[in-house]
């Protein structure tokens, strides 16, 4: 089974075609910029070297088409034909509490999308024209789809309810609903099948740290609490969002400093976290670059709030799990940043958690036991893939119908 992958944002597809049998990435790229002046379309496969062209891409159906055209390109393809593509999963963001797992793509799917765009204005909308344009370049394919906040569907009501007139929540549905919940599936999942256990019988602290970043408490492999809430700006400092603040701090911005509801909005979500607090950047690696060579204080501090806002997320589940067998880092920075590791896992002795130094340091690409054998706390660093999540998901719907 071959399974095209995408992840449609606003101006882009993300792609990936996955062969389901050996679970070999066959071809991978982005169509960006779609809809403006010049836009940029990526194709790489294992035998192809990467190829970035510029050219006009009106919209998304004319990008998954340009696509399909490289899939099928005589010469550097990998498909002979369109047919030979089984299904297509896409990464979707937001359905509201109508969904707590994978689903086919079918009419009500996308009534149920439509009815959600409030909670997802910049997202759904656009998942919708990557829905519309496989339907209309492969009409029988069937297509699946994976919501961000599905995982999440399993928190209780202590947890995903705002104290807030409970009117908000009938009638708005303004509660929290969490997302990169494909993610924090994936890694659980992996580390299960690492360590050997039932992931039933297992207390799992998920940390997603990139440009956007999220923590999850799992228990028996089901979500029972996560940071992000209502949207992604809530919980950690992120690379560009400030995460947890005092809520009154947007009406102060308004009021005193007499800014707009768009400009507190734009500087919240796009101008404060690490690159707010730091002057330098939102890219992580820039940050490590500044402290380890420049000992720059800026970024020393900001990678300090960073750090120490993690350690207090991963305090509260662990009061929350009653405590933890395992705690994960994955994403970006979660995979790739040694020092930041280092300082969340410090002082974390009286929860069982104690970091080796040495292999914390070590790079590979695969997973990692980052945790001493004195840890009563498995450390792993395990690298996500989304894609393969999804792909997994949509291999499962398929064979059941």
């Amino acid at each position: 089974m071959k399974i095209l992958v995408l992840n449609c944002g606003s101006s882009s597809i993300k792609y990936q075609l996955i062969n389901m049998e050996s679970k070999d990435l066959m071809a991978e790229g982005i169509a960006e910029k779609i809809g403006e002046d010049i836009a940029l379309f990526t194709y790489k496969s294992p035998t192809f070297t990467k190829k970035k062209r510029e050219m006009v891409i009106e919209n998304h159906e004319q990008g998954l088409q340009l696509i399909l055209e490289a899939l099928v390109e005589k010469s550097y393809g990998v498909l002979g034909d369109l047919r030979e593509i089984d299904a297509v999963g896409h990464r979707l963001v937001h359905a509201g509490e109508y969904y707590s797992d994978a689903v086919v793509v079918t009419d009500h799917v996308v009534n149920v999308m439509q009815d959600c765009i409030s909670l997802a204005p910049l997202h759904n909308p656009a998942n919708l024209m990557g829905i519309e344009a496989v339907r209309v370049a492969m009409p029988d394919c069937p297509q699946c789809g994976v919501f961000d906040t599905a995982f999440h569907q399993t928190m209780p009501a202590e947890a995903f309810l705002y104290p807030l007139p409970l009117e908000f929540y009938h009638q708005h549905k303004i509660r929290r609903y969490g997302f990169h919940g494909t993610s924090h599936k994936y890694v659980s999942i992996k580390a299960a099948e690492y360590l050997r256990k039932d992931l039933c019988d297992m207390k799992i602290i998920s940390c997603h740290l990139g440009n956007g970043a999220s923590i999850t408490a799992i228990r028996d492999g089901k979500s029972i609490d996560t940071s992000m809430g209502l949207t992604p700006l809530e919980g950690l400092m992120m690379g560009t969002r400030c995460g947890d603040i005092d809520p009154a701090i947007p009406i102060h911005m308004q009021q005193t400093l007499g800014l707009s509801v768009d400009e507190v909005n734009n500087i919240l979500n796009k101008k404060s976290g690490m690159l707010g607090l730091s002057h330098i950047s939102n890219d992580m690696r820039e940050i490590e670059e500044e402290i380890l060579i420049r000992k720059n204080p800026r970024a020393i501090q900001a990678h300090d709030v960073y750090c120490y806002r993690i350690k207090k997320y991963i305090g509260s589940y662990y009061a929350a799990l009653n405590g933890v067998d395992v705690l994960i880092f994955t994403g970006g920075v979660g995979e790739r940043m040694p020092i930041l590791r280092e300082q969340v896992c410090s002082e974390m002795e009286a929860l069982g958690i104690e970091l080796n130094l040495e292999e914390n340091a070590r790079f590979t690409d695969d997973i990692q036991l980052l945790s001493t054998p004195a840890s009563k706390v498995t450390v792993l660093k395990i690298p996500t893939n989304e894609e393969l999540m999804i792909a997994l998901e949509t291999q499962n719907l398929i064979n059941k119908v």
